[in-house]
């Protein structure tokens, strides 16, 4: 244990893709920094995901501008450990002053003089400036509403590896976004009975008319939103780039073979209850779709874009029995269900940072990553300036405003330095 103190201008907590965007635009800037990181370098991307992920965004999009990935096409989607390789790439590129291993325990401010002590497991540092780059993946969250039954096998997704790591016996996934997608259509795959429950959501198509759907929400600047539109906030997107990229339809997954059920509401006596909200959750997740379709049509019109059309894209699947006669109850032992995999998201803990820049709930109090605190900076939070700042090329553009505020900061400080240093010459003269 080293007892001197550590001190530096900036501090970037987290070395996962937004502590990495951070430090190259420190590093471009000038800012003395140093990232520190619990793990490994994008450590969440090896081990804090399942065996078979992929990028859900094609090579071309998913990466930083300032690097492409060189063993894998453009329109290809990267796979997990492929992901974390580029990124510590990517800190090799520019020597990120990165120290692993190094687990931050509690940041507060200084007393009557500027910056923040830190405690951390490798002793204590100072900065005048701490930017939390931990990500919005934090704290794994399984609702109240999860059976007590240890004869079930119950993760949340973030423990997902594989089918073979589950009990025989049928599944339950509860949570139909991205992740819960995935899963089921693995599990279903590798010869398991699934009932997937479906909650709002949205369902962009993966590609239309030749081109993926990354693009077309960024030229329809759909990445852009600065603002969730209202009642829109947490609904989960569906999107997949397993495969080579399919677009995810509920209704053809209930035809392949997975059972749909609605939102789940209870478990009691070792039967789950879910909402009767099945066929209007699958209705809205059309809606979107659709309009997704509509507005691309409408730009290729407006642009004289010639690409060619694609009428299968909206043809629609049969519906299923399972949504025209919905399963409001289900005895989980009678189905055979031997696991639940809970995929519904998470939570921040942010219980260590002992700053005043939070709401009353424990949300992050900023304005584009500026913390109310001064000298407090937030980077790769879900619409931290744009709907855009959860994918990885957003998050290189968040860092580089946040950089820039930290070094408009450093002007005024030297200003002042400056002027004090004039004032003291010329009481000595």
């Amino acid at each position: 244990m080293n007892a001197d103190k550590t001190v530096t201008d900036t501090l970037v907590i987290g070395a996962g893709q937004a502590g990495i965007a951070m430090s190259e635009h420190l590093s471009r800037l000038g800012v003395p920094h140093i990232v520190l990181e619990r793990d490994r370098i994008a450590e969440k991307w090896r081990t804090g995901r399942w065996d078979s992920l992929v990028a859900n965004g094609p090579a071309w999009h998913d990466r930083f501008p300032g690097m492409a990935f060189d063993d894998i096409g453009p329109d290809e989607f990267a796979t997990k450990d492929r992901v974390a390789d580029y990124f510590e790439a990517y800190a090799r590129k520019f020597e990120a002053p990165v120290r692993t291993g190094v687990d931050v325990k509690q940041v507060q401010r200084n007393t009557r003089r500027p910056g923040f002590a830190i405690e951390t497991s490798a002793g204590p540092f100072e900065a005048r400036r701490v930017v939390v780059a931990t990500g919005a993946f934090q704290q794994p969250v399984i609702p109240p509403v999860a059976p007590k039954d240890d004869g079930l096998f119950q993760i949340h997704s973030a423990d997902y590896r594989n089918p073979r790591q589950l009990p025989a016996g049928a599944v339950l996934v509860v949570g139909a976004g991205s992740s819960g997608v995935q899963i089921a259509d693995e599990l279903q795959r590798a010869g398991r009975q699934v009932y997937l429950s479906v909650g709002p959501h949205d369902r962009p198509p993966r590609g239309y008319r030749g081109l993926d759907y990354c693009w077309w929400l960024g030229v329809l600047g759909e990445w852009d939103q600065e603002i969730a539109r209202p009642g829109r906030e947490h609904v989960t997107i569906a999107v997949s780039g397993a495969r080579g990229g399919q677009t995810i339809n509920f209704r053809e997954l209930a035809h392949q073979g997975i059972t749909l059920v609605g939102m789940a509401k209870s478990f009691e006596g070792g039967v789950a209850a879910f909402e009767p909200d099945l066929a209007t959750n699958l209705d809205r997740g059309d809606a979107n779709y659709l309009a997704v379709l509509d507005a691309a049509d409408a730009y290729a019109e407006r642009n004289g874009l010639d690409l060619p059309l694609e009428p299968e894209a909206r043809r629609a699947f049969p519906e299923p029995d399972c949504v025209k006669n919905p399963i409001l109850r289900l005895d989980l032992r009678e189905a055979g269900v031997t696991s639940i995999i809970w995929a519904t998201g998470y939570s921040n803990d942010y219980s260590w940072l002992k700053v005043d820049t939070f709401d009353a709930k424990g949300k992050p109090i900023h304005q584009r990553g500026v913390g109310k605190e001064p000298g407090i900076y937030f980077l790769g939070l879900p619409w931290l300036s744009r709907r855009g700042s959860s994918f990885i090329w957003g998050v290189w553009h968040d860092a580089r405003h946040v950089a820039d505020h930290i070094l408009i900061q450093r002007r005024y400080l030297a200003y002042h330095d400056a002027a004090m240093s004039k004032s003291v010459e010329a009481a000595h003269a």
